[in-house]
């Protein structure tokens, strides 16, 4: 398969059981903006596609009138992706420039951001543009108390949206937006009903493209939403909704934190410290993103990971600003801050600072 000059960003739908995704994708298809996608799913029978959209139709594709691909998941997800470009280059579907996956409502979607970020032959033709969440307002917040992927899927998520607030409690609403602010400092969270789909606020995230034109490292690190005060403050000055919170008050065992040194690091150190981290603490560091300050190199280096799996580390051509500290964030589960840090401060080298 020959190399792409750009990529086909990939936007992954996730949330439980009931939260709504069937209505989004259901939106989602009629819309213009998604002529030219394939949005992939488990079965076409979990999302009502209107007959009248429907052109051609084969075992694992359908094609709809305006342009849309509609595919099931075969094999597994990689196979689905590369048979799609390989129909796309044999002129047997119609070209499409994004993708959409939408999981099952019981499904984590760590395998998938594992599986786009680790195989070489979806990285030429594909990059994730982000996660995007979606969360019953009615009864969210009985759906965290009992189930941790619900959590999990809300803590990696780059946009939350929140559904059915038509019909929800207004309490009910403040409350589960608390809940969410918490378990996830940075997602934007948007209010939604099925009137109401906000589908521009969905696609063009850049949140795992640093090469992308718009990518932005300061929103991609947002270090000002983790610091760890005693005062509430806003969240999020993107965010669709302004409330205040105490960060210190974490529940469902997220943490959400920043780790900053002004020192350069030695990249055989923060090796070390990463395989430290991964092989005691892999499973329940959800997330890691940085900039690098590496001794002996003029530009800064960009790590990122899920769990235990990380993007190979790469370079950006200079800094985005004046800043040139070491930045880190991190979105762990049962893993206080205090523990990364006693893993750094053990290699002896440098000693990080949280923000």
């Amino acid at each position: 398969m020959n190399s792409f000059s750009t990529t086909i960003p990939i936007t992954i739908i996730t949330g439980f059981l009931g939260s709504g995704k069937t209505t989004l994708l259901s939106s989602l298809l009629k819309q213009e903006t998604m002529v030219n996608a394939a949005v992939i799913i488990n079965e076409f029978g979990e999302v009502g596609l209107d007959h009248d959209l429907v052109e051609t139709t084969d075992e694992n594709i359908v094609e709809l009138q305006n342009g849309c691909i509609c595919c099931t998941i075969q094999d597994d997800l990689k196979s689905t992706l590369l048979d799609l470009i390989d129909k796309m280059q044999r002129k047997e579907i119609s070209q499409f420039n994004k993708v959409v996956i939408e999981t099952t409502g019981l499904a984590d979607p760590v395998p998938i951001i594992h599986t786009l970020m680790t195989s070489l032959d979806l990285h030429r033709a594909y990059s994730i543009d982000g996660v995007i969440t979606l969360v019953d307002a009615v009864n969210g917040e009985g759906t965290y108390d009992i189930h941790e992927e619900a959590i999990k899927q809300t803590a990696l998520a780059d946009r939350i949206i929140l559904s059915k607030c038509d019909i929800a409690d207004a309490l009910v609403i403040k409350s589960i937006i608390s809940r969410i602010s918490i378990i996830n400092p940075k997602a934007m969270i948007i209010e939604s009903n099925k009137k109401k789909i906000p589908v521009a606020d969905l696609l063009g995230l850049n949140d795992y493209d640093p090469f992308n034109k718009t990518w932005d490292v300061k929103n991609w690190l947002a270090i000002e939403k983790y610091k760890d005060n005693e005062h509430d403050h806003d969240h999020n000055h993107h965010n669709k909704h302004h409330h205040n919170h105490n960060p210190n008050r974490h529940n469902d065992n997220i943490e959400s934190f920043a780790l900053v040194t002004k020192q350069q690091v030695s990249m055989t150190t923060f090796n070390f410290f990463l395989e430290l981290l991964t092989s005691q603490m892999g499973q329940d560091l959800l997330r890691i993103k940085g900039i690098l300050n590496i001794r002996g190199e003029s530009t800064p280096a960009i790590i990122h990971g899920v769990q235990h799996i990380f993007h190979p580390v790469e370079w950006l051509d200079k800094w985005p600003d004046k800043d040139r500290s070491t930045r880190l964030v991190f979105i762990t589960r049962n893993i206080k801050k205090s523990a990364v840090e006693e893993f750094f401060n053990i290699l002896g080298e440098n000693e990080l600072k949280t923000t």
